[in-house]
């Protein structure tokens, strides 16, 4: 039994997809090699994705049970891994919604007087963010400019101190072959055997 505590946030709203079998690879996986692995099935929680007044008047929507223990896997985890299909370029709203409610000023970072940089409330923790898409990777990062890795990567992850965030991108979904969906499993699976 390792230390390493690894937190598995699924992002995709439907129980049955392939992102929630890549979940449940990585989980096995990980759990197999020793590490202590706890999985958030976003779909499986219950609250309002809505941050209904933004950053004003926080008190007046109080986070859900869910959302306070979403909040408590993050602070016991060394490492988080986000898993989730490319929707328009960007996350699923399920996802967003979740990252909204939970990523408060307060708990992932803080804003300093005098200084328009918040303190990052979140640094010793690592991640990985794993991305289904039906375009081709290439396509994703050259034309597109991987605006929802982006979007993670810089302006949620590492805006809150976690660093490295390394990625993993999966694509041509659609139009893959049972051989090319295997090799992503193996893949997952080797990244959750190694922990990273």
């Amino acid at each position: 039994m390792t230390d390493k505590k690894i937190l598995i946030v699924l992002g995709h709203p439907n129980p049955h997809s392939f992102c929630n079998h890549l979940a449940d690879v990585y989980y096995e996986a990980c759990k197999e090699s020793g590490y202590q692995c706890e999985m958030l099935k976003l779909n499986e929680l219950h609250f309002d994705p809505n941050l209904n007044l933004g950053y004003n008047n926080l008190g007046d929507q109080v986070l859900e049970t869910d959302l306070v223990k979403s909040q408590e896997s993050i602070l016991r985890s060394d490492h988080l891994v986000f898993i989730f299909p490319n929707w328009w370029s960007s996350l699923p709203a399920l996802l967003k919604g979740w990252i909204d409610r939970v990523f408060l000023p307060g708990f992932s970072f803080k804003y300093k007087k005098g200084s328009p940089l918040p303190a990052k409330l979140l640094k010793g923790r690592t991640a990985r963010i794993i991305i289904t898409m039906d375009a081709p990777t290439w396509y994703y990062k050259w034309f597109n400019g991987s605006p929802g890795l982006k979007l993670m990567k810089f302006g949620t992850l590492e805006f809150c101190g976690i660093k490295p965030v390394e990625y993993t991108l999966l694509g041509e979904m659609r139009s893959a072959s049972k051989e090319k969906l295997d090799k992503y499993v193996e893949k997952i699976k080797e990244l959750g055997r190694n922990g990273k």
